[in-house]
C-alpha cells in the first residue's frame, strides 16, 4: 500500500514532470487505484501523486457520488472572478485546517488516465479541490500559500486539539 510522505519531503517542494503517455512510468489505472485505496482510508478528498513520493503531475478528487476524478497533467485555463475564503485541510498536514482564499469556479485541462485530453468547469468544492491538488504538483503548499494570520490560527487550533485528544 502506498504511504504518505513527510511533510518536509523534498517532493512537496518541487514541481512534478508531466505523465508520459507514450512512455508511462506505471500503470495509470493500477496508480488511481492505490491513490483511492489510500486518500479513501486516510479520510481525504484529494490526493496528489507527489504526496505519495511520485514526481508525477497526477492527482485524484472525491466527488459526492464516492468515486474518484483521476487529473492528468492539469492546467488551469481560467479562474473565475468571484473567491471565498474556506477551511482546509491536506493529508500531508493531519489536523490543520487552514482558512485559505480561492476562486469559486474554474476552467482546467486536463488528461484522463487514457489520454484523452478534457476541458471542464469545476465551481465549488470541487473547484477548491483542484486548485489545493494542482498546488501540490506545483510544488506550493498550502501552508506556505495561507496568510500568516490564518496559518498561526490553525496551528494554535490543531495544537488545542491535539491536548483535548491526549487529556480525553
Amino acid at each position: 500500500m502506498m504511504k504518505l510522505v513527510k511533510q518536509n519531503d523534498k517532493m512537496l517542494k518541487y514541481p512534478a514532470d508531466a505523465w508520459n503517455f507514450s512512455n508511462p512510468p506505471m500503470s495509470a489505472d493500477k496508480l488511481i487505484a492505490d491513490m483511492t485505496e489510500l486518500m479513501l482510508n486516510k479520510n481525504g478528498i484529494g490526493l496528489s501523486a507527489c504526496q505519495v513520493g511520485l514526481p508525477y503531475g497526477v492527482f485524484i478528487m472525491g466527488t459526492d457520488e464516492d468515486s474518484v476524478i483521476p487529473i492528468f497533467n492539469p492546467r488551469i485555463v481560467n479562474y473565475g472572478t468571484e473567491t471565498e475564503i474556506s477551511e482546509e485541510g491536506c493529508l500531508t498536514f493531519p489536523g490543520l485546517y487552514i482558512k485559505m482564499k480561492r476562486s469559486k469556479e474554474i476552467r482546467a485541462r486536463y488528461q484522463t488516465p487514457a489520454g484523452e485530453t478534457l476541458t471542464s468547469k469545476f465551481t465549488g468544492m470541487t473547484a477548491r479541490i483542484f486548485q489545493h491538488e494542482y498546488d501540490h504538483i506545483n510544488g506550493v503548499l498550502y501552508t506556505r500559500k495561507a496568510h500568516r494570520f490564518h496559518l498561526d490560527a490553525a496551528k494554535k487550533n490543531r495544537k488545542m486539539m491535539m491536548k483535548e485528544l491526549s487529556n480525553a
